[in-house]
């Protein structure tokens, strides 16, 4: 599936598809649209691109980006 594909779902088609074909990456706080305070949820890896979905699941963000950190490397620490 690619991002452009992914945009076109409506919102439970969307779901569905971070349900069953989305890696789950890990935990992320994004910042509210309305200046508000961070929002939980986590980011899902799906095809080529990321998702992010909140805990309440209304909000659903795709990206090319990945917005969590690079994971460490464990032999240099």
């Amino acid at each position: 599936m690619t991002i452009e594909a992914f945009k076109q779902l409506n919102h439970e088609e969307k779901l569905r598809a971070i349900r069953y074909n989305g890696n789950i990456l890990g935990p992320y706080e994004r910042y509210n649209e309305n200046g508000g305070g961070r929002v939980p949820g986590d980011i899902y890896g799906i095809d080529e691109f990321f998702v992010y979905l909140s805990e309440d699941e209304n909000t659903i963000v795709p990206s090319r980006r990945n917005p969590l950190p690079p994971p460490e490397d464990e032999e240099e620490a």
